[in-house]
């Protein structure tokens, strides 16, 4: 089988007004070139070895082209090796490794990439502290970050409206809320953007009390900042308060967008309203939604929580790209309706499209063959899913299996 990308495709025989001896150069532009053309690791390790055959790999305009290929296939080894054949990585070189390495899960390796450019005396600019605390977010470290911080404050980043706004998203995720209050109030200028991260931080903390104050307060307000409360009352005690905060966001010319719908949708469904329910879907649809995955799957769980089945399978079937989630819903829903066998056969649907089931799919279709008392199916939809998907049981599966047994009046011989 002939690879779809390889150098070997190249022409490289002599051309007629040369001697036969002579070989077409190698230059940093071709080697770009070929690096844009690279769409899986295999590719990009060939051009890779072709740059260091060419001695082209200090050039640092490859090179951080090199460490970005290698992120994005989830090579971070490569791109560290990258890195380590730099004689001196310049600031730019150390930034897009931390980086890398906080966007490959390795938030840890990303603080300790930092602590040795510091060590080693690199100069930090204003790209470097986003990166790092962005790993320190990933691991909730919230001392390493306001140390971080506090350096960058040293070095003249004081200030800096990104910055601050990246530490009072940290603070709020890691449900330092105190702080994160305290650096606004202290911020010389904030922008919309630092208000509505104060306000969707509190509303993630459920502290729909206090983000409602904040928000009263906000000078300026956009569309995430309204979606943010508004997903947050259709969450709260309160869902009927997101339809009040609706109508002032279109007093106050605020246009919504998909996820301000989809805050709303489900305050209709822990309503159990379906009237406000088509009233949200009509209005969807006047104004140029397109019902793709995120709104659809939204749609398919609020007909089906406010009792309308027939109108929940209308909307999947409707949906042109339907995701896991979209899948999920539509199996869960027909399991609620008492449409056992119905929810199995969905599941088929969704393996002959190749869309990969979770965890959650399973519990769906577990709980389907319980109701059903179809132990051996049961089981052997227990098993494929370890089998063929490699998907760890969680405490549901077993509960399913545990149940179907004792239903059978007997123990299962091996789960």
């Amino acid at each position: 089988m002939v690879a779809c990308f390889s150098l070997s495709t190249v022409d490289l025989s002599p051309a007629k007004s040369f001697p036969a001896t002579s070989r077409p150069s190698f230059t940093p532009h071709d080697a770009l070139i070929y690096l844009q053309k690279c769409a899986n690791p295999k590719q990009t390790k060939q051009v890779h070895a072709k740059i260091v055959r060419h001695s082209l790999h200090q050039h640092q305009i490859i090179v951080a082209s090199l460490i970005r290929l290698y992120s994005s296939h989830g090579e971070l080894n490569y791109a560290t090796l990258v890195f380590q054949q730099i004689e001196n990585p310049s600031t730019f070189a150390w930034n897009l490794l931390i980086r890398a390495c906080t966007v490959n899960g390795c938030s840890g390796r990303a603080i300790l990439l930092y602590n040795s450019m510091i060590c080693e005396g690199v100069s930090v600019d204003k790209f470097t502290f986003p990166f790092v605390m962005k790993a320190c977010l990933a691991c909730c470290c919230v001392e390493k970050a306001k140390e971080v911080y506090g350096l960058a404050v040293k070095t003249g980043f004081c200030g800096d409206v990104y910055l601050d706004n990246v530490l009072i998203d940290l603070y709020l995720k890691c449900g330092v809320l105190y702080d994160a209050l305290k650096l606004l109030d202290k911020m010389r200028v904030s922008t919309v953007v630092s208000w509505t991260t104060v306000v969707a931080g509190l509303v993630y903390n459920d502290r729909m009390d206090v983000a409602q104050r904040m928000f009263d307060k906000m000078p300026m307000r956009n569309v995430v900042s309204w979606s943010a409360m508004i997903n947050g009352y259709a969450k709260s005690e309160n869902p009927g308060k997101a339809f009040q905060l609706f109508a002032e966001m279109q007093c106050d010319n605020a246009k919504p967008n998909e996820y301000t719908l989809v805050g709303l949708l489900m305050a209709c469904a822990e309503l159990g309203s379906l009237k406000l329910g088509r009233s949200v879907h009509n209005y969807a649809m006047k104004n140029g939604f397109e019902i793709g995955v995120f709104l659809g799957t939204a749609l398919v769980d609020m007909y089906s929580k406010c009792g309308s089945l027939e109108y929940a399978k209308r909307v999947f079937e409707e949906t042109e790209i339907k995701s896991v989630a979209t899948w999920n819903t539509m199996i869960t829903s027909l399991g609620v309706h008492g449409h056992h066998e119905e929810a199995i056969a969905y599941f088929g649907k969704m393996e002959s499209m190749n869309v990969k089931p979770d965890a959650i799919t399973f519990t769906g279709v577990l709980s389907a063959c319980l109701q059903t008392d179809d132990v051996e199916k049961g089981r052997k939809y227990f098993y494929h899913m370890i089998e063929c998907y490699g998907i760890k049981p969680i405490v549901q599966h077993y509960v399913c299996m545990f149940q179907m047994y004792s239903q059978m009046a007997k123990l299962p011989e091996q789960i």
